[in-house]
């Protein structure tokens, strides 16, 4: 049993900027020697989520577009009125979204299916520079 970490690092524009990460997460695996188990995608902090979509313009609007009916930017929310950061929508996107994502792979390939790629979202209001963090579990 093997476990070996990799970063991926990368400049996102905010705004609920989706970001699409699947080669890097595929450059993780073929780099980490390990043939076959599982990839762990985790981004630190409160304002990103980590999951899968079809990467396609049609489909990345109708994303962006749920969002803003499940959490406005333009409501009241209480972490704004305690910090100012104008962020409370980012920080309740990215609880519901969830920081991690997990996916088997086997002969060192990624199983996802056709049209699924993997994905960074952004939820904060400004520009950040992310550290998504892959660990690669198995033999």
């Amino acid at each position: 049993m093997a476990v070996v970490t990799k970063t991926i690092k990368l400049t996102t524009q905010g705004n609920t900027d989706v970001v699409d990460i699947t080669g890097e997460v595929e450059r993780c695996v073929a780099e980490s020697g390990v043939s076959s188990g599982i990839a762990a995608v985790f981004v630190p902090g409160s304002t990103a989520g980590v999951t899968t979509i079809e990467y396609e313009g049609g489909a990345l609007r109708d994303l962006r577009e749920a969002w803003g009916r499940l959490a406005p930017r333009d409501i009241h929310y209480h972490h704004n009125a305690r910090w100012g950061d104008g962020n409370g929508h980012s920080h309740v996107r990215a609880a519901i979204q969830g920081a991690s994502l997990t996916v088997p792979f086997v002969s060192s390939e990624l199983l996802l299916g056709t049209w699924q790629q993997i994905v960074l979202v952004d939820f904060d209001n400004r520009s950040r520079s992310r550290e998504i963090i892959v660990q690669i579990v198995g033999e």
